[in-house]
């Protein structure tokens, strides 16, 4: 097995109880694992919510981590991905002086060139918004930092396998046990 540290994309299937994202966090904690981004969301099953956390460590320590993940009772299934089998973005939004709009052409060149999306005006500022990859939203971020960035936020990764989880199958076999 490989003690190679990688990228991972872990999620878990979950009921919605409180407390359970203290408790996963906690596992993450105990092995020393940082956590990149978590975000969590209604899933594709009625009732069933989604984390997806992203996390750097070795595929022998991620085993282990799902294997304690799934020891949860909440938890229907935890599985881990690298990048080349899911399809992953991230959103940021960006609110900018709105002086710089007016009076800096080259902010509206970068905003078109960025395909990002400018959601909200007003005298004072103005909210840009880009989903796509990370480098994509840092690119951004960079390109508008001269320009007076006053607030910037992403969100962590969200993502769909590129094959089938198969989650209401396995949620159909618990509910049988």
């Amino acid at each position: 097995m490989d003690s190679e540290k990688k990228l991972f994309t872990v999620s878990i299937y979950t009921e919605n109880n409180i407390g359970l994202l203290n408790r996963i966090s906690a596992i993450f904690l105990k092995r020393h694992v940082n956590i990149e981004s978590l975000t969590s969301s209604q899933s594709e099953i009625d009732n069933i919510y989604r984390f997806v956390v992203l996390v750097t460590v070795s595929e022998i320590k991620i085993k282990r981590i799902i294997k304690q993940i799934e020891k949860q009772i909440e938890v229907i299934a935890a599985f881990y991905h690298t990048d080349k089998e899911t399809i992953f973005l991230e959103t940021a939004l960006y609110k900018v002086k709105s002086k710089s709009l007016f009076e800096k052409k080259d902010i509206q060149k970068i905003i078109k060139n960025s395909q990002a999306n400018i959601v909200t005006v007003s005298p004072k500022y103005f909210v840009i918004e880009k989903t796509g990859w990370r480098n994509e939203t840092e690119d951004l971020y960079n390109s508008l930092e001269p320009f007076g960035l006053l607030q910037f936020v992403r969100s962590g990764r969200i993502s769909v396998t590129k094959e089938a989880m198969n989650i209401s199958d396995i949620l159909k076999i618990k509910k049988n046990k």
